[in-house]
């Protein structure tokens, strides 16, 4: 009977043990006489010789990768314990220009149409970059992809996501709870897209950390962004001031994604959307860059391209109709 206790340092255990000890579970299968059992940052190998060794290689190797940020999935893993050389997987992935980075269980982000491609090579050229479009283009998922590469990249110290939280048919007094309970609900899809690419243990443990903080626009004012992947989402929906207080937040080492969909304005009607002001004002400024997108990028449900053309067709918009034709 032989066994070991390997302390993990310098890497987070939710990243090595996998979601739900998804990681873990694999080697358990692997080697069904072993007992591994984890403790926090402790890992307790227990049972004959060969196999404690075996296993203690294997979470070095894996713990080697993550230091030395590689991708760590669970395929790669099973190919290790097949007699694979885990290293072998980062090319192929490297290589695949549309891969943006790997979310849950290993799965692959990527940018799935031609403006989304833009966007992503924008967002590598351009400090500042404004995308434009209906809903359902992949505006906000991916800008959020983005985001999550370069902090995992460590470009970035942290993630910030915000929203102007403007009523859209539904007054904030009257919604049930606490403040955080009345604005949530305009942050939700923002907290959807970082669902779908960290770990759920992980995604808490950088949200109680404030590594990913997302908040209403209105909390932005005074402070200075910076070390940060910055986000601002519903850009339609912010007024003049509002969308420069915003601009003039960002330090040294910040990088941004405006979002704004100008089919969906919900401002009152005496105020106007400050969004196509400031694409005029900035749209020459080296460092800044738009991308337009349109019914061509939606990459929801069939019926969402056809509904978006229909209206569009119904009700001709300057920002769209250039979407469509660039």
């Amino acid at each position: 009977m032989s066994e070991i206790i390997l302390t993990i340092d310098d890497v987070d255990p939710v990243e090595l043990y996998g979601e739900k000890n998804s990681r873990l579970k694999i080697l358990k299968k692997a080697f069904p006489d072993l007992t591994i059992t984890s403790r926090g940052s402790n890992l307790r190998l227990a049972g004959n010789k060969h196999d404690t060794q075996l296993v203690k290689s294997k979470i070095e190797t894996m713990v080697k990768m993550l230091r030395e940020k590689h991708e760590l999935t669970n395929q790669i893993l099973e190919d290790m314990l097949e007699g694979g050389n885990p290293y072998e997987h980062k090319v192929p992935q490297r290589a695949t220009g549309n891969t943006i980075v790997h979310g849950r269980n290993g799965r692959a982000i990527k940018a799935k149409t031609k403006n989304q491609k833009l966007l992503v090579s924008s967002s590598d050229s351009n400090d500042i970059v404004f995308a434009i479009g209906p809903a359902g283009t992949g505006k906000t998922y991916t800008a959020v992809a983005l985001a999550v590469k370069a902090l995992k990249n460590r470009l970035v110290r942290k993630i910030i996501l915000t929203r102007p939280a403007v009523e859209a048919g539904e007054s904030l007094g009257f919604l049930p709870g606490d403040l955080k309970d009345k604005v949530d609900p305009y942050l939700r899809p923002l907290y959807d897209a970082l669902d779908d690419m960290l770990p759920a243990d992980k995604l808490k443990k950088f949200m109680g950390e404030r590594v990913i903080e997302v908040a209403p626009l209105a909390f932005m004012r005074g402070r200075t962004l910076d070390n940060a992947f910055i986000i601002l989402d519903e850009a339609q929906n912010c007024t003049a001031p509002q969308i420069k207080m915003f601009l003039t937040r960002l330090g040294p080492n910040a990088k941004c994604i405006i979002t704004g969909d100008p089919s969906q304005i919900d401002l009152p009607r005496n105020q106007r959307s400050g969004l196509f002001q400031a694409l005029d004002i900035l749209k020459d400024v080296n460092g800044i860059g738009s991308v337009y997108l349109g019914a061509e990028d939606v990459v929801r449900h069939r019926l969402v391209k056809e509904i978006i053309k229909r209206y569009h067709k119904a009700n001709q918009h300057p920002i769209l109709n250039k979407s469509e034709e660039e």
